[in-house]
């Protein structure tokens, strides 16, 4: 609510009386003259209001004189101004709604008739009550950190009290600031709140006040915590650490893959030094019952038989040529039928082709032809 002051003084002398009045801004005022000089003869009578503002600037206000009211001097005061009473009889009090701070000064008010002068001053002071102040903060809302509450009212009459005070918004809340809060005195509308913590969040309200009213404004604090340098640095290195992991993890799961590929494209090219070679059989081409012995010996040889007719083969093409009368039988040797899709691979002494010319050689050692 708004309080209305007024402080009126009297001051009595010769010259007449002082009063002076507080009001507020956007009220009604009346400032007090009375005279008895009215009765006897009212066509004499003049009545004047002047104002000296606070600048030392004279102007009339209102007026009366040959029956005759008159106002409406200043722009200022058009249509604001009045008597208050009835001034024939003795009240020439004046009355001026709504108030403005361009009204405040000094104002004289003069009554003359037949001679007779009677005249006093009123102070009128107009308090104008403070414009809604602005609430900020200025500062880092971290826990440990300093923050500024800030308060100001852009207009009103001085001096402008301003106060602080937490709003309860639960049970058991305190209202007061927190223990480490400083006001700065040169200027009263900011507070220092030091070494925030979890318990400093709140709702902050702040008044601005002056004789003429109050306003207020409200600000929400929120602390929020911020972790320790040590919990920093481990988290930080945690996490390195852990991508580290990750990337070692793919690396040697990449390897994995890489060499299995590798080992399944070299497997087919592998020469096993233990691997038995495929065994063969001779055959015949111009007797049967000959080609039926060469395929029991050729099923019997082993490994070494093919060795030794390979080297047998190579020792009688240097021989000379056959004797006369020998009778000359070619052989070709035929290779199995594999059971397995994929035949072995033979050691490096392999068989010689079948269209290697064949070599006349002893009757004790039959020459083989292989293919």
């Amino acid at each position: 609510p708004i309080s209305c002051l007024a402080s009126v003084s009297y001051y009595a002398g010769t010259l007449g009386t002082h009063t002076e009045i507080k009001r507020v801004a956007e009220e009604k005022v009346t400032l007090p003259c009375h005279h008895q000089l009215g009765l006897p003869e009212k066509d004499t009578l003049d009545i004047e209001w002047l104002l000296t503002d606070n600048e030392g600037n004279q102007k009339v206000v209102i007026t009366y004189s040959s029956r005759q009211v008159y106002s409406n001097f200043t722009e200022e005061q058009k249509g604001r101004v009045a008597f208050a009473s009835n001034f024939l009889a003795g009240d020439a009090s004046l009355q001026i709604e709504p108030l403005k701070p361009s009204d405040e000064g000094r104002y004289t008010c003069k009554v003359k008739n037949s001679g007779r002068y009677a005249w006093s001053n009123v102070i009128l002071k107009v308090l104008v009550r403070p414009s809604k102040p602005k609430c900020e903060l200025e500062g880092e809302l971290t826990e440990g950190s300093d923050l500024t509450l800030q308060c100001e009212s852009s207009s009103g009459t001085k001096p402008i009290v301003y106060y602080w005070q937490r709003i309860r918004e639960k049970e058991g809340e305190d209202e007061h600031l927190p223990p480490k809060s400083r006001i700065d005195y040169n200027n009263p509308g900011h507070v220092l709140l030091q070494n925030l913590t979890m318990s400093s969040s709140g709702l902050y309200q702040c008044t601005a006040g002056n004789e003429a009213g109050k306003e207020s404004c409200v600000v929400r604090v929120t602390v929020q915590y911020v972790p320790s340098i040590g919990m920093v640095a481990g988290a930080v290195t945690g996490m390195v650490a852990g991508a580290l992991l990750i990337f070692l993890l793919v690396w040697l799961l990449i390897r994995r893959k890489d060499k299995e590929r590798y080992e399944e494209e070299e497997r087919p090219n592998e020469i096993r030094e233990d691997a038995e070679a495929p065994k063969a059989r001779l055959v015949k081409p111009s007797s049967s019952s000959s080609g039926s012995r060469s395929s029991r010996s050729g099923s019997s040889s082993t490994r070494s038989t093919a060795n030794s007719a390979s080297r047998s083969q190579q020792t009688l093409s240097t021989e000379a040529p056959p004797q006369p009368g020998l009778a000359t039988h070619a052989y070709s040797l035929v290779r199995p039928e594999m059971r397995g899709s994929e035949p072995k691979k033979v050691h490096h002494a392999t068989l010689t082709k079948a269209e290697t010319t064949p070599s006349m050689i002893p009757s004790q050692s039959r020459a083989f032809q292989t293919v």
